[in-house]
């Protein structure tokens, strides 16, 4: 499929940015604060957790499954975690927002202290990063 129009989600390439008012990288979110000595650190499971309830708000598909996250570092030493991600459009409406969603999701977490979310376009991100369980969800196979 070559023309954008074809596609459910328009790729990176296919638009310009606005509405980011400037370099999509950023945008990041801070939460947390260093966990108490001694406290239990929070498992990558407990993370994918916590992303499987953010969802696109324009997608009923949470962004786990979207394929939304390229990195979940956990810093088992300090219960530290980063994320990068992505969005399915860099116009997208929440993009101030949603690393702001994801950190507040994983601050809640037992087991994690300082959160440090990025937004990042680099790669871009394309249907093929979607769980089955996502395809299966949009009707996209």
């Amino acid at each position: 499929m070559s023309d954008s129009m074809d596609r459910p989600f328009p790729m990176f390439h296919d638009m310009d940015m606005p509405g980011l008012g400037g370099d999509p990288s950023e945008f990041r979110a801070n939460r947390g604060a260093p966990l108490p000595e001694g406290q239990p650190v929070g498992s990558r499971d407990d993370a994918i957790a916590a992303l499987k309830t953010v969802y696109d708000p324009e997608i009923p598909v949470d962004i786990w499954e979207l394929g939304l996250i390229y990195e979940i570092d956990i810093d088992a030493a300090t219960g530290g975690v980063n994320i990068e991600m992505t969005l399915t459009a860099p116009g997208c409406p929440v993009a101030g927002e949603m690393p702001g969603m994801v950190a507040d999701a994983l601050v809640a977490v037992p087991g994690f202290g300082e959160i440090e979310v990025t937004l990042t376009f680099d790669p871009p991100w394309t249907a093929e990063l979607m769980s089955d369980e996502a395809r299966v969800a949009l009707d996209w196979f």
